[in-house]
């Protein structure tokens, strides 16, 4: 039993996605990045090359803010270990990224498949949006199979290459 703090899980990172505006305030975050870089002017401007046209500074507004999101997602929940919390667990919390503590463990709960869905419905998007030019489709595709692999069953608690291993 923990004494003196408010929670009565022994590790809070469990449950974190499973709490109250969590969903929403992702979907807000990725919304406000997204107006952000709208926001920039020289961002979505073309570069002056004789070859690019105005929908294609667009395009690649919209690939830096896919690759953003997903590099955030990608550092948060399969890179950073442990918690910020002091927890009565003997360590165990220590060696495990944020993904593998999350629902303790269990796979294709509902904020499981959220944080799944999330990363391809935005890589359709930005797909579409950038007319499925070749080198940005290339440029997701990569980005997004960056971030799905790591969260397949398969690859719990795997390290490939000794990676990330302590």
């Amino acid at each position: 039993m923990n004494v003196g703090t408010a929670h009565s899980e022994v590790n809070p990172n469990t449950r974190v996605m499973n709490s109250r505006g969590m969903w929403l305030s992702y979907l807000l975050g990725i919304g406000l990045l997204h107006l952000i870089l709208l926001s920039i002017p020289v961002a979505s401007v073309p570069l002056g090359t004789p070859f690019e046209t105005p929908d294609q500074g667009k395009a690649r507004l919209l690939t830096h803010w896919e690759q953003m999101d997903y590099g955030c997602m990608y550092l948060l929940l399969h890179t950073v270990k442990g918690t910020l919390f002091e927890t009565p667990d003997q360590g165990k919390a220590r060696l495990l990224t944020h993904w593998e503590q999350m629902d303790y463990g269990v796979q294709f709960t509902a904020s499981r498949k959220f944080l799944t869905i999330t990363p391809i419905i935005l890589y359709i998007l930005t797909s579409f949006y950038t007319k499925y030019d070749r080198g940005h489709f290339v440029v997701n595709t990569v980005s997004l199979l960056t971030v799905l692999i790591p969260k397949l069953p398969q690859l719990h608690g795997v390290r490939l290459f000794g990676i990330n291993k302590y």
